[in-house]
């Protein structure tokens, strides 16, 4: 079924503590190389904007941003496997670009692998544009490391409207 055609039933809201254990059951299934419990905890303790996508009372998804001066970085956004494309990443990622443009970004980071592919061709999708390379950042199989894309995007007001004439 395509992206268009399903319905969207999925319910966005922040992350809370209470969350953390659906969310790390999420992001197990989703990651060979999952964040820690720890690390959530850190970013909720910070005030870090972070949000769920619940289906059915079930968490399906969820993300997290920081946020620094005028600029923003995604951290993660993750949907459970069992929920993949059905544009709820693609929600997930306005909704952190959304809060970052309210809290006065100008610009948002985000580093993805260079093998996932689906994420590189959401993120290009939305916007985001290759910056640089993070040379073995990210862990790979056999104690290897695969580097990050380094991917921005400028946040402008308005977008084209607002350009001066040529």
């Amino acid at each position: 079924m395509s992206t268009l055609a399903r319905p969207v039933t999925a319910a966005m809201r922040p992350l809370r503590e209470q969350d953390l254990d659906a969310v790390m059951q999420v992001e197990r299934r989703a990651y060979p190389f999952p964040w820690t419990r720890g690390i959530f905890l850190d970013c909720l303790r910070a005030g870090y904007p972070a949000r769920v996508l619940e289906e059915h009372e079930q968490i399906i998804g969820y993300g997290v941003l920081s946020v620094a001066a005028d600029e923003a970085h995604v951290l993660n956004v993750c949907v459970d496997p069992l929920s993949q494309s059905h544009g709820h990443g693609r929600r997930l990622l306005q909704e952190l670009v959304r809060v970052a443009r309210a809290q006065g970004c100008c610009r948002v980071f985000l580093e993805v692998r260079p093998s996932n592919a689906p994420a590189v061709a959401l993120y290009r999708s939305e916007g985001f544009n290759e910056i640089g390379r993070r040379p073995r950042y990210y862990p790979a199989p056999n104690n290897g490391r695969e580097d990050a894309l380094v991917m921005a995007m400028e946040l402008i007001d308005g977008d084209i409207e607002k350009m001066p004439p040529l």
